[in-house]
């Protein structure tokens, strides 16, 4: 199969080394709205690099990546479905609600020839995949209570602050779509915070650098969201299921970051000595699983594993959050469906998230 891959910034270049090693992968053409990145991936690779995005398309692809900058990822995801080409794509499928309804909407109309897989790799996580069996298969009883958090270890650079969509869109948005993922429930409301205790970059781009998020589901089960971008410890991201009858913990291997302030821990681990400094290296697994998957929905053998309805699923959260962390005041998740916002500015085809 000849893939074509879109933005060769970090998560990019990333994407083409897994590109490289999944079965059914025979050609991998890169391009990028900066050529000469793309042309200085593609002779580290030794792979081939397109004039432009739309000389590649004209080659005739079987599946194209989308790991650009998100505010291009809307009209990316619109020309590989105007291509006629199964496309992949790194969440969120676009930076507000609006632009993500009309890429829902074109994608259902192509569903049945073009499929359309966004990127959330949590759900190729084995250590989520075991902790949502153990939740429906009984074994944990009926749930009350679920805490994520996703700490970066070092911030984004300021440049990506404009075109993020803010810390709950980029970052807390992963834990907004895994706790439906694993629960089969909606969020019905939410009452964020957020805080600017770090660079002024962030209050300049009128983000946050920590937030918490208390959600509540439409059946009373409660959850607790928290992320930030200055976790000195390392890329921290683990998730707590407590049931009636049992608990479930995602994330604590020996690379976890988590320090213990006892003198002698009775803890079965100890402080890591290689803690995880990046959403790549704690999801490298997941990661390359996910792009397995894709290869298998751009050959006509599998259903998309996440269309773009379960990602506006998400991101419906994430802009309730914000709301709410502006207001001041909880916020309905039907409201945001209601009253969904203006759209917002796009941006040139290119870079990619520094974020997972």
């Amino acid at each position: 199969m000849k893939i074509g891959l879109i933005g060769t910034g970090r998560i990019g270049a990333f994407h083409a080394q897994t590109l490289q090693n999944v079965q059914g992968v025979t050609d991998l053409v890169v391009a990028d709205a900066d050529t000469a990145r793309a042309a200085s991936l593609a002779g580290t690779l030794r792979v081939r690099a397109a004039a432009s995005i739309e000389a590649m398309y004209a080659e005739g692809l079987d599946g194209v990546v989308i790991a650009a900058a998100t505010s291009a990822h809307a009209t990316l995801i619109h020309q590989a479905l105007d291509a006629g080409v199964p496309v992949f794509c790194e969440k969120p499928v676009a930076l507000d609600v609006p632009g993500t309804i009309a890429v829902v909407e074109r994608a259902r109309t192509r569903a049945a020839t073009v499929p359309v897989q966004i990127g959330f790799q949590r759900r190729f996580d084995a250590g989520y995949r075991a902790a949502r069996e153990a939740l429906r298969s009984g074994e944990l009883g009926w749930l009350h209570t679920l805490r994520a958090c996703t700490s970066d270890r070092t911030p984004p650079p300021a440049a990506f602050l404009p075109t993020s969509g803010g810390l709950f869109r980029d970052c807390s948005i992963h834990d907004f779509d895994i706790l439906r993922w694993l629960t089969g429930r909606e969020v019905a409301s939410v009452y964020a915070q957020g805080s600017n205790r770090g660079a002024a970059f962030f209050s300049d781009a009128d983000d946050v650098d920590t937030c918490a998020a208390l959600l509540r589901f439409d059946d009373d089960t409660l959850a607790t969201v928290t992320a930030t971008r200055y976790n000195g410890a390392g890329h921290d991201v683990r998730l707590e299921v407590c049931g009636s009858e049992g608990a479930c913990f995602v994330g604590l291997d020996d690379r976890a970051p988590l320090p213990s302030a006892e003198p002698e821990p009775k803890l079965s681990w100890r402080r890591a000595a290689d803690p995880y400094a990046t959403f790549m290296e704690r999801f490298h697994d997941a990661y390359v699983t996910e792009l397995g998957a894709f290869i298998e929905v751009a050959a006509g053998r599998a259903p998309s594993p996440c269309t773009p309805a379960e990602a506006l699923e998400a991101l419906y959260v994430a802009e309730a959050c914000e709301r709410s962390r502006r207001t001041g005041e909880p916020v309905a998740v039907a409201d945001v469906r209601a009253t969904p916002g203006p759209p917002a500015a796009s941006a040139a085809p290119g870079g990619g998230s520094p974020t997972g």
